[in-house]
C-alpha cells in the first residue's frame, strides 16, 4: 500500500448500472471483449482496467502483493467515483475483490461476481489438502524463466481446454491470446504468480457481505473447482453457485454466451 504511484489504464463503456470487470493473469482487461461489446446493449455500464504491469498500465519493479493490488481498485473506484458497482473478478482477480472487502469493507460495491477465481487458496496445505502442490507452481515459475513464449503457449491451451480430441478455440484465438500475455511485463508475471498462489483468502472472503454469485467450470486444469470454487460457496454466505459442466478456466470465452447472460440476470 505503500508503492509508489502508478498509472492504470482503463475503458469505460455504455451507461447505466457500474460493473467493474478484473481480469486474470496473465492477460489484461482486453480479455473482457465478449463481454464489454454485449452487456452495455443491456443497460449496464462496463470499466475495464489493466492490472498494474499489464496491458497499457505502469510497469513497476516491485509492489503485487494483493494489498496493493486492491488499492489500485479502490484508487479507481475513487477516481470514478463510482457508487453500486458490481465487481466481476476472474480468476486471480476475485483476489482483488476479496482483500478489497477485507481492507475497505467493499465501500461503493453492491453485488461480487466470482469467476473461476483463485480465492479463498489456491495451495495445497495441511489444512488444505485439496489445493495445487507447491510443486506445482515452482515448475510453472522455472517454466516462466526458461522460455516464457513456449511456456505460455502450453498453459493458454489447458487455459481453454484444448486437447487433442477436443478444439472449443480457434488457432487464431490462441494466437492473439498468446501475443497479449506476452505483452505483459515478465517481471509482473512471475510476481503475480506468486501473489495468487500463496495468498490465502480464507479470512478475506468472509468479510464478502453483498450478494454474490460464483461461477466455475467442473473441468478446470488451471483452478481447480474443489479448493475454489466450492469452498468459497460454502465460506461466503448466501452465495450463489453455479458450476458450468464440461468447462474450463477460460470459460468467460469459451461460454461466454451462458455467463454473459448469467451476468445479466444477477446483476
Amino acid at each position: 500500500m505503500n508503492a509508489d504511484p502508478v498509472s492504470i489504464y482503463y475503458e469505460d463503456s455504455g451507461k447505466g448500472k457500474p460493473v467493474v470487470f478484473i481480469h486474470g493473469w496473465p492477460l489484461s482487461g482486453a480479455m473482457w471483449e465478449y463481454q464489454v461489446t454485449q452487456l452495455p446493449q443491456q443497460g449496464l455500464r462496463c470499466i475495464t482496467y489493466d492490472r498494474r504491469g499489464f496491458g497499457k498500465s505502469d510497469r513497476p519493479f516491485e509492489a503485487y502483493d494483493y494489498n496493493t493490488l486492491a488499492g489500485d481498485l479502490k484508487s479507481l473506484l475513487d477516481e470514478l467515483d463510482l457508487n453500486d458497482v458490481a465487481l466481476v473478478g476472474f480468476s486471480m482477480g476475485g483476489g482483488e475483490i476479496a482483500k478489497y472487502f477485507s481492507l475497505y469493507g467493499g465501500a461503493r460495491v453492491s453485488k461480487v461476481v466470482l469467476v473461476s477465481a483463485v480465492v479463498p487458496y489456491m495451495l495445497q496445505t495441511e489444512d488444505n489438502p485439496d489445493g495445487v502442490p507447491q510443486e506445482a507452481f515452482d515448475k510453472m515459475t522455472k517454466g516462466m524463466i526458461d522460455d516464457r513464449p513456449a511456456f505460455m503457449e502450453s498453459f493458454g491451451k489447458d487455459f481453454f481446454g484444448v486437447s487433442m480430441l477436443n478444439h472449443p478455440v480457434s488457432d487464431a484465438f490462441l494466437a492473439n491470446n498468446l501475443t497479449k500475455v506476452m505483452d505483459a511485463s515478465p517481471i509482473a508475471t512471475l510476481q503475480c504468480a506468486k501473489s495468487f498462489s500463496s495468498t490465502d483468502f480464507r479470512q478475506d472472503v468472509i468479510k464478502i457481505n453483498v450478494p454474490t454469485l460464483i461461477i466455475h467450470g467442473d473441468d478446470d486444469k488451471t483452478v481447480p473447482i474443489k479448493p475454489t470454487g466450492e469452498e468459497s460457496a460454502r465460506l461466503i454466505s448466501g452465495a450463489k453457485f453455479i458450476v458450468y459442466e464440461g468447462a474450463p478456466h477460460g470459460l468467460w470465452y469459451t461460454d461466454k454466451e451462458k455467463l454473459n447472460q448469467d451476468l445479466i440476470d444477477f446483476i
